[in-house]
């Protein structure tokens, strides 16, 4: 079976493979059809990248000056395993062919070395520590893929969305910490056509898996955590082992891990069903189902948890009450349970998602608030948009198109242009 992850199959003419997927991209450009040979994860990339309207032309920004680069990718975790990209990797990034890239979450390089003659080529297309590499910005490339689709890719010159990138071929993996199953970032490997090959793509995938056992092992924590923001189904880790829990089941682990004292079971209802009849032998039966799968971590009279759970609800809370707001939107994945209609989910979602908004606003750190706003969560939010758009110097680059998507969401709203001195409040989010 052909492996749809790999750019080439053993054999394949790169010249021959080069010419054919050009014009596809550009019969896509065209009219939005794709035809083989692309094959379906670069044909769904062109879509999504199409959607979020990247430039096929465009130059990627550059969102993070040296000045907020360098404590930013200090705090970073990828910052611990740089030791294992550069000792397995660093080879390759100083052939005068190759670069070595490791991103965050949000595809922002930051760090990108090599040869110093690649590394100026690699500036022509912003190819550099700061730039926004997701699809959003970038268009199809292995860094943004990967991250798009959770998996090691390799994507080969005019695979690339934005013709500026279509020289290049790369290969990365995302990583995540195993504790969690958070998304950290990626690692990526750039050169030319001779990195479609399967060694590449195996190179990255085992670079991601030693780098984030680095990690883990220097965690040297056992303990319990369950990841439920930006997530319908809950996972739940504990001591390594990973569970993925069903939606029921993902709610009552929150609410339990919210009040460690613990429920009664009307007060357990309650949060789950609401004012709405139900009958107990249906949570009792939940909650038998729910202990087969975590035994002894759950506890009765009262339902609650027997030993600390650590959730991403907290992780996010705890950088908020200290400011640490940057650190907040990482550890913030997306709304809580985001399909739970239970009334004790919805008013945690709520309540974490209207605090951070409010930091956020009062803080006023144009990164932050563009931050926020070019998330899918973030990106109708009128309020934080014109807050950005008041929060950015007059020079900046990216101020234009700021000030564009306020005006578009402002008409969106049915609500009067903005004046140009009017700095008050929106009145619609």
């Amino acid at each position: 079976m052909v492996n749809p992850w790999l750019a080439m199959e053993a054999g394949a003419d790169p010249g021959e493979r080069l010419r054919t997927v050009r014009r596809a991209h550009e019969a896509f450009l065209a009219d939005g059809t794709v035809a083989p040979p692309v094959r379906q994860v670069v044909a769904d990339s062109w879509r999504r990248s199409a959607r979020a309207c990247a430039a096929p032309d465009g130059e990627v920004p550059v969102e993070l000056d040296e000045a907020a680069l360098h404590p930013y990718r200090a705090a970073h975790p990828l910052a611990r395993a740089m030791p294992v990209f550069r000792e397995l990797l660093g080879t390759i990034a100083q052939d005068g062919a190759h670069l070595l890239a490791v991103c965050d979450p949000h595809g922002r390089l930051l760090w990108v070395e090599g040869h110093s003659g690649v590394l100026r080529r690699a500036e022509q297309m912003n190819f550099v520590a700061g730039a926004r590499w997701d699809e959003r910005h970038a268009g199809t490339n292995a860094p943004g893929t990967a991250l798009a689709a959770d998996h090691a890719v390799q994507i080969f010159a005019t695979e690339h969305y934005n013709r500026r990138v279509q020289p290049w071929t790369c290969a990365a993996a995302p990583l995540h910490d195993l504790r969690t199953g958070r998304l950290l970032g990626a690692v990526d490997i750039t050169g030319g056509d001779h990195l479609a090959s399967p060694h590449s793509l195996a190179l990255v995938q085992a670079t991601a898996r030693a780098a984030e056992a680095h990690l883990a092992a220097q965690e040297r924590s056992s303990g319990t955590f369950l990841t439920a923001l930006g997530r319908d189904e809950a996972l739940l880790v504990r001591d390594g082992e990973r569970l993925r829990l069903g939606r029921r089941h993902s709610e009552i682990m929150v609410l339990l891990a919210h009040h460690p004292a613990g429920l009664t079971g009307d007060q357990l209802g309650v949060l789950l069903y609401g004012e709405r009849e139900m009958r107990p032998v249906t949570l009792r039966a939940e909650l038998c189902r729910l202990r087969h799968l975590v035994g002894p971590l759950l506890h009765s009279r009262p339902y609650r948890l027997g030993a600390p759970v650590e959730t991403d609800l907290h992780t996010t809370e705890r950088h908020v009450t200290v400011h640490h707001l940057t650190a907040a939107l990482d550890a913030y994945r997306g709304p809580l349970l985001p399909c739970s209609e239970a009334p004790g989910i919805r008013r945690l979602r709520t309540a974490l998602e209207d605090r951070l908004r409010r930091a956020l606003l009062a803080a006023a750190d144009p990164d932050q608030l563009r931050s926020w706003s070019l998330t899918p969560w973030g990106e109708h939010d009128l309020e934080v948009r014109e807050a950005l758009v008041a929060a950015l110097p007059e020079r900046s680059a990216v101020r234009p198109a700021c000030v564009a998507a306020a005006g578009r969401l402002r008409s969106e709203y049915g609500l009067a242009p903005a004046r140009p001195a009017d700095s008050g409040p929106p009145t619609a989010r």
